[in-house]
């Protein structure tokens, strides 16, 4: 008999419950954010990292797996060996995290859905509608659960953010306002590391570089926290900065369900802004605001009444539902990595209740599944087609 990983009964009111034993998570991708990622999965303690394609070079990818402490036979050098192998194994991977570059999106992600294994992969989705609609129904085929690392939603203080606009507190909403400003594309000699590189390349990061990889955080998020999808965009893309083949900058007008107006800028070239992803919802009755680099407050406020600080941590204005997502206490900072590690966290909850067949409540998981990541693929073609139209409103 398979052992159950959740117990028999479930509290989902309650705190995350325990597992029965570690999941078993692959990596695809060596590169710099795997670690992070890796460090965050393993910070929400349901996941070990057992397995890993972590380059397309087999001595390579060896010699990286031995800093990773995996061992040789499970070190492949393909995520299509990789799949093949850990599908037959029955200490096989439970999910496989892609980081790669974007245009591997779809292939990696393919390969671990068609071998019944759950994946986690990194946005956007991929560079083409075409591929995300594929791989949203491989996966609805092969009953898969799929994630997608829109990590900003994982944030305790953005739950709150949703949780207060749910309930009505700031009233209709009448406009949203999002954007994502960074500063490290500024030195020109910056476009010769690995890490850029492939950002800059159309034949790796697909039509867009900057709207692709930060705009859709911000789209995302935007549409997270106020519940309401995103539906037209006016946008101009620009370079701002030194020469480039795909742009580092995207200013737009945006329009969301129910007509509600608002604004999106995401640009890498804003001096003095490292992770400067910032929200403002605002409403008949009040207002939320919530900036990433401040990300264990949030700003809420009723017209009339005194503004209030809402800050991570249990009690005083934290819903219960959020201090699920609560590592430290209060006073005590958290961060990146443990937004990531929720992530992980109801990532692996849903793969725990994939295996033992328990259905759950809709909102019991809020991480973001394959429905976002074609959402935000959608997104950029909409963006492109907009610029390319000299800033036509365009429909999603």
């Amino acid at each position: 008999m398979t052992q159950k990983l959740l117990p028999p009964t479930i509290n989902f009111a309650g705190p995350f419950p325990p597992l029965t034993r570690r999941l078993r998570l692959g990596i695809v991708g060596g590169g710099r954010i795997a670690g992070t990622q890796a460090t965050a999965a393993q910070l929400s303690n349901f996941w070990s990292v057992v397995a890993g394609a972590l380059s397309s070079d087999p001595e390579q990818s060896i010699a990286r797996g031995k800093q990773w402490y995996l061992p040789e036979e499970r070190c492949y050098p393909s995520f299509s060996a990789m799949a093949e192998a850990e599908a037959q194994r029955a200490d096989g991977v439970d999910a496989v995290m892609i980081t790669t570059p974007n245009h591997l999106h779809y292939p990696a992600a393919a390969a671990f859905l068609d071998a019944g294994i759950s994946v986690l992969c990194d946005k956007p989705l991929t560079n083409e509608i075409q591929e995300a609609e594929a791989l949203q129904r491989l996966a609805g085929q092969n009953n898969a659960v799929f994630g997608v690392s829109y990590t900003m939603s994982c944030f305790p203080m953005v739950r709150q953010a949703r949780e207060i606009v749910a309930r009505g507190d700031i009233g209709t909403l009448n406009q949203i306002h999002v954007e994502f400003m960074q500063d490290w594309m500024i030195p020109p000699e910056v476009h010769d590391a690995t890490h850029v590189k492939w950002r800059l390349d159309p034949t790796k990061s697909g039509t867009t570089s900057c709207t692709g990889d930060i705009g859709t955080h911000a789209a995302h998020l935007a549409s997270f926290i106020s519940d309401l999808p995103l539906t037209q965009i006016r946008a101009e893309m620009h370079v701002c900065g030194a020469p480039k083949p795909l742009e580092d900058t995207v200013f737009m007008l945006t329009r969301y369900a129910d007509k509600v107006p608002g604004t999106l800028i995401a640009t890498r070239l804003a001096a003095g802004n490292r992770g400067g992803l910032r929200v403002r919802i605002f409403g008949s009755t009040g207002g939320i605001e919530w900036d990433l680099e401040q990300a264990e407050q949030l700003k809420f406020n009723r017209y009339g009444e005194p503004d209030q600080i809402i800050s991570r941590g249990h009690g005083h204005g934290v819903s219960p539902a959020v201090e699920r997502l609560v590592r430290a206490g209060r006073g005590f900072p958290e961060g990146i990595i443990e937004a990531w590690a929720n992530l992980y966290t109801e990532f692996g909850l849903a793969v725990a209740a994939h295996k033992d067949g328990v259905r759950y409540p809709s909102d019991w998981l809020a991480f973001p599944q394959i429905a976002d990541g074609v959402a935000g693929v959608r997104f950029i073609e909409a963006t492109v087609k907009s610029h390319q139209a000299g800033g036509e409103w365009v429909n999603i």
